[in-house]
């Protein structure tokens, strides 16, 4: 690769100063259209190309907007970044990613490490035990804004972009309930996420309006992943009475009740109802397809992209919280139950149909 061309090179093929190859460039001086001509001429023979961060930190912004998700391998995070990206690309800034893997300590070193890139603006999705509330002021960071998205860490007060994460999970138990179910469990992700704490809330106040009563051993906490999914449906699939149906509040952690379902004999929808959250791709594809909770990740990458750009145009003004609507696709994870249920005997399948 050859080494990158430089200002001077570019001054001596069209015979004139640095500076007026500088003015040139960056249009910070008027130059004489024969001299700014000479200067175009040598950039294109020399196949110059400007150094974009250089360009920024001398203007103490460049056109990066840095942005930090949890899980780069959960399939949800993708959508999102693309909804980012599009609306980024399109106002001409470019997306820098950084993935936490869900580690708060991480999480910090590039909220520090990228500081010095003097990006235009932050978008973050929290890591688990996020401290992002103590460590940036919610209006900026080395004066760019900051947008949350999915998570709202504890403390922030700044901008936000979330799903209807509650009214989701209400939904879906509701569902459930409606399906005969009384027997019922759920598996939140870590209680010290907002989303979490709202799934968990929606899906009590359903059955607290039905009048049908949780043990707390039927509400299990696990970490948003197929494993710990896994691990907690094992735990409750072993309870006497055994649930008749679990929510698990995302799609991967239904993937892991799937699987310790099936690892233990048991049959779904005919023996073990299932609903998820967040309607990924494979929901369709699962055996039997997996009714799911909806949430747009696109959509809410896109929001919070546009969000972002209304702070960096319109200065500081006071915090959005913007929330998206979810929405109950059912499929074929939930069998109905009639009031002499037995968990061997088969059910009547649900349809397949949306919920809106």
């Amino acid at each position: 690769m050859n080494p990158p061309v430089t200002m001077r090179q570019i001054a001596e093929r069209a015979e004139v100063s640095i500076g007026t190859v500088s003015h040139v460039i960056n249009d910070t001086a008027k130059v004489r259209e024969k001299l700014r001509q000479r200067v175009l001429d040598a950039i294109r023979s020399l196949g110059y190309q400007p150094s974009q961060l250089a360009r920024g930190l001398r203007r103490n912004q460049t056109n990066i907007v840095v942005m930090i998700i949890p899980d780069i391998t959960n399939p949800f995070f993708p959508a999102v970044v693309r909804g980012v990206e599009d609306v980024a690309y399109k106002h001409s800034f470019r997306l820098v990613l950084c993935n936490t893997d869900n580690d708060a300590h991480k999480e910090s070193f590039y909220l520090n490490e990228m500081r010095s890139y003097r990006p235009a603006g932050w978008l973050v999705i929290p890591a688990t035990d996020s401290q992002m509330a103590t460590q940036l002021k919610p209006s900026a960071v080395s004066g760019a804004p900051v947008v949350c998205i999915d998570r709202q860490p504890p403390g922030w007060k700044g901008d936000v972009v979330l799903v209807a994460n509650e009214a989701g999970a209400h939904s879906a138990a509701q569902h459930l309930l409606r399906m005969g179910h009384r027997q019922l469990a759920v598996i939140t992700g870590p209680l010290h996420l907002t989303n979490a704490v709202e799934r968990l809330k929606g899906f009590k106040r359903a059955l607290a309006e039905a009048k049908v009563p949780i043990e707390p051993e039927y509400i299990q906490e696990a970490r948003f992943n197929r494993q710990s999914g896994y691990q907690a449906a094992t735990r409750l699939l072993r309870m006497l009475p055994r649930p008749t149906a679990i929510f698990a509040c995302n799609d991967l952690m239904a993937m892991g009740v799937l699987l310790a379902a099936r690892e233990m004999g048991l049959h779904c929808p005919e023996e073990l109802s299932i609903v998820g959250f967040d309607d990924l791709d494979f929901a369709e594809f699962t055996a039997p397809a997996l009714t799911s909770v909806h949430q747009p990740g696109y959509q809410l990458g896109a929001t919070a992209a546009r969000l972002l750009l209304e702070r960096m145009n319109s200065g500081r003004q006071s915090p959005k919280k913007i929330v998206l609507p979810s929405e109950l696709k059912i499929r074929h994870s939930v069998a109905s139950l009639s009031p002499a249920h037995s968990p061997s005997r088969p059910k009547q399948h649900e349809e397949a149909v949306e919920i809106r």
